[in-house]
Order: structure tokens, then C-alpha cells, then sequence
């Protein structure tokens, strides 16, 4: 597949690209006017390359959707992938849950399935040895519809669960998003891609909206 081209086939399913490949249009930093220079696009690949990068969300909020991109890590990288996001809150996570976006090999988060490559962080564990290594590309796809939510990665299902379920409540109240009121609240919102830290590339970033 060419790199941030829509085949024919994903544009007669409703896909559409969030990142053209060749600049940040459609994308602004979290609770700010514009993408800090700490995002670069290099070679087709949105990247965050520098420090102060800061988060950075769509412009566009959106409410059910099926998000497929392609995320690669340095050695030892750390970063996510936010959905329905809102800005009530000095930081995203506060609001936002998180599709982790991780070196399991040498990141301490590793260690643990509830904050592996995959999982919904801290909330609910990925299996193993799904994740390629780091330097490698990563095929990761998010459903959101309704309450309902899914996470795959290349092209394994690794969890799914039900928004404001009892079982999803009572999992939200024993972790530290407990102390956060608008975790995982909103209806509608931006996708968000974290800045952790640490080198990171995205690209083939599309999305088809769900009624």
C-alpha cells in the first residue's frame, strides 16, 4: 500500500485521510492554536522529533469511527493514541482513554499487560507477542461506536469492552483515573497522539465515520 494514498476500495467504504502525508493540516496541539514545531512530517510520517513537542489532537472531534494508522517506536519509546478527547483538563489523559503505543521489549510499561503495546492503558490488558520490535512498523486499528470499543493490532484483535459498563466502572474505580471526573465521560471528541517523550512516527492515519 503507498504510503497515505487511499486505495479505491477504503474510499467507496467511507475512509478518509487525517494526514496527508506531506503536512500537519488537520491537526493542532492539545489546548493550543497550532502543532508545535516538536512534530515534523519526514518522508510521509508525521514524527515527533523534539522536545515541547506536546500532545497533539484533531481538529475534527468525532463520536463513533473505525481509525486505522500505522505507529513506529524508537529503542525504548513510549507514546499513544488518545480518542474522544476534550480540553476541560490541564492534560489529555484526563480525559481521554488510550491506546498504547509502546517499545514492550525496553520500556518498563512492558512489563505489564495492562500498560503494553496495545492495551487500554491501565484499564484493560493486550496479550503478548503481538507488538513488533521497535524501529518496526505497526499496523493499529481503534473501533469506537456507541459505548462499544475494540483494539487491533496487526490485524489481531488484542481486547474490546463497553464505555460506562459496571464492569468498566468498577475497573476505572480501583486505577488512578478514579481522581479523574471527565475519564472516559464524553460522547464525542478529538483523537489525540501523545507526546511521551520519545521518537515517534505515524503515518496512514484515515478513518471512516460511523453512523
Amino acid at each position: 500500500m503507498t504510503a497515505n494514498v487511499l486505495s479505491q476500495r477504503e474510499t467507496n467504504e467511507g475512509w478518509r485521510l487525517l494526514f496527508d502525508g506531506r503536512t500537519t493540516t488537520g491537526w493542532r496541539g492539545y489546548r493550543k492554536p497550532a502543532v508545535s514545531p516538536g512534530w515534523q512530517v519526514t518522508d510521509g510520517s508525521l514524527v515527533r522529533t523534539g522536545q515541547d513537542a506536546g500532545d497533539i489532537i484533531t481538529a475534527e472531534q468525532y463520536r463513533n469511527f473505525d481509525l486505522a494508522l500505522d505507529w513506529k517506536v524508537s529503542e525504548g519509546g513510549n507514546s499513544g493514541i488518545f480518542y474522544r478527547a476534550t480540553e476541560g483538563s490541564d492534560n489529555i489523559w484526563q480525559s481521554a482513554p488510550e491506546m498504547q503505543v509502546l517499545d514492550d521489549a525496553r520500556h518498563v510499561d512492558g512489563k505489564s499487560p495492562l500498560t503494553s503495546a496495545g492495551a487500554s492503558y491501565g484499564i484493560y490488558p493486550a496479550p503478548r507477542g503481538v507488538v513488533r520490535p521497535a524501529g518496526e512498523w505497526n499496523d493499529a486499528r481503534l473501533l469506537v461506536n456507541g459505548n462499544h470499543v475494540e483494539h487491533w493490532l496487526n490485524g489481531v484483535k488484542l481486547l474490546e469492552y463497553e464505555l460506562g459498563s459496571t464492569e468498566w466502572k468498577d475497573i476505572v474505580a480501583k486505577s488512578k483515573f478514579n481522581e479523574m471526573p471527565l475519564y472516559g465521560k464524553a460522547a464525542e471528541g478529538h483523537i489525540g497522539l501523545q507526546d511521551h517523550g520519545d521518537r515517534v512516527e505515524f503515518r496512514n492515519i484515515r478513518i471512516r465515520v460511523l453512523p
